[in-house]
């Protein structure tokens, strides 16, 4: 079984979040640490720890996660400027949260996605 997260508590409510979408699938909430002016989390609402760990039953759900950072980005202004969308996987991936994720990022030029070794 999964350990519970701090998403599961945002989800449910149970701590203070700034919540800009919430269904039956999906909640996106403002990241407390933006690195960009746009800087929103997109959480499927079921408990899936990694990438790794998705089955063939997440599938619709995790189609819901492209959608709702679509509509996102048009309500946000950042649809036409362009934004980036992020998941990270594992430690080395930059996963620090271990509830499947998803960063939706803009409002200013990204420049490149990764540093050059």
């Amino acid at each position: 079984m999964p350990q519970e997260t701090i998403f599961s508590k945002i989800i449910r409510r149970e701590i203070p979040a700034n919540i800009v979408y919430q269904d039956d699938q999906v909640t996106a909430f403002r990241d407390i640490n933006p690195q960009a002016p746009t800087h929103i989390l997109l959480v499927p609402n079921k408990l899936i720890p990694t990438v790794n760990d998705v089955t063939a039953e997440d599938e619709q759900m995790l189609g819901r996660l492209f959608t709702v950072a679509r509509r996102i980005a048009e309500q946000e202004g950042i649809a036409e400027s362009g934004y980036r969308l992020l998941i990270n996987c594992n430690r080395d991936g930059g996963q620090e949260v271990f509830h499947l994720h998803m960063h939706l990022v803009g409002g200013r030029p990204l420049g490149p996605m990764l540093k050059r070794a």
